[in-house]
């Protein structure tokens, strides 16, 4: 019987298994069917993680992550996990392999990957000048112009911040009303430099080796505009990765939200006693590394206290 399984190896899951090792717990294995990293490796620069001053890509900012974690006695099997239950106070996995693994304690670090709108050119640029991330990406397109695609409070909530570093933010909805707060919608009204492009859907991402350089947008009647920018951001939502915690009978293991993300506190408690929840899949993740991997630390923390009672 496990100690502690994670599921999942982004930055919440290494950082869980570093803490929970070197913390002391003999038995702990994470389950990560790919390599480890998370979905960051797919971002070309990265430049707001603490201590790593240059710029370096996603890959090369996790490529030590596993070695560094596994140093302490951290496992990894590359297995899928297709459901966890929980049996009286111990805990079922169950493996894409056919057998069954229990653990005393489990943190579930599945993360979410945000929704593709599906226009042409999204998947190719994707990482690439097509970013889903306005606090990871907006940086580096300060004073110049950039488009949001959206309507939702994350949209025009990440327009306002990009407006304060960009030249320009071409907001692309798809109706004339948006399904923000209206609060929301009256600052990004008033915002000069946010032009509401409505009624218009994205045809076409188009670009070269080095990234986009702009954007196809077409309108109910066929009109099609270019808007020859170097940067897009797509919210249309998140899709949160919570199928191992559902149950044969449809129901979930643990308290979600109606977004599906999983209810925790401050120490990453779900309403199951012993079963943890860290980065993406929470509810109000900020959806940065450097916070993620703060989450696994804290849920690994409590697992060790509750080990030690």
């Amino acid at each position: 019987m496990l100690d502690l399984a994670i599921i999942g190896g982004g930055p919440a899951g290494l950082t869980a298994g570093l803490y929970a090792t070197r913390g002391g717990l003999k038995n702990v294995v994470m389950y990560e069917f790919g390599m480890p990293g998370g979905q960051i490796t797919q971002s070309s620069e990265i430049e707001n993680y603490p201590g790593i001053k240059e710029v370096v890509t996603g890959m090369e900012l996790m490529a030590p992550w596993p070695e560094q974690c596994m140093r302490f006695g951290l496992r990894h099997e590359m297995v899928e996990v297709k459901q966890i239950s929980k049996d009286g106070d111990i805990f079922k996995l169950i493996l894409a392999n056919g057998k069954v693994q229990e653990a005393k304690n489990v943190i579930v670090c599945t993360g979410s990957t945000p929704k593709r709108a599906g226009f042409s050119g999204e998947d190719e640029f994707f990482g690439k000048g097509v970013s889903s991330c306005a606090t990871c990406d907006g940086f580096f397109y300060k004073n110049k112009e950039v488009a949001v695609l959206g309507g939702g409070d994350t949209a025009l909530e990440e327009a306002l911040y990009l407006s304060n570093i960009c030249s320009k933010v071409y907001l692309i909805h798809r109706r004339e009303g948006f399904r923000a707060a209206p609060s929301t919608v009256e600052h990004v009204r008033n915002k000069e430099n946010i032009e509401l492009v409505l009624n218009c859907t994205i045809k076409d991402v188009y670009g070269d080796k080095m990234g986009v350089n702009g954007i196809w947008v077409v309108d109910k009647e066929g009109n099609e505009r270019d808007l020859q920018v170097p940067g897009l951001f797509v919210f249309a939502g998140m899709n949160v990765n919570n199928g191992v915690l559902k149950q044969d009978d449809g129901s979930f293991l643990c308290d979600l939200n109606d977004r599906g993300e999983v209810i925790v506190d401050l120490s990453m408690k779900t309403s199951i006693e012993g079963l943890f929840a860290a980065g993406d899949i929470r509810i109000e993740a900020p959806k940065q590394v450097v916070c993620a991997a703060g989450d696994g630390a804290v849920a690994a923390l409590q697992v060790i206290a509750r080990e030690q009672h």
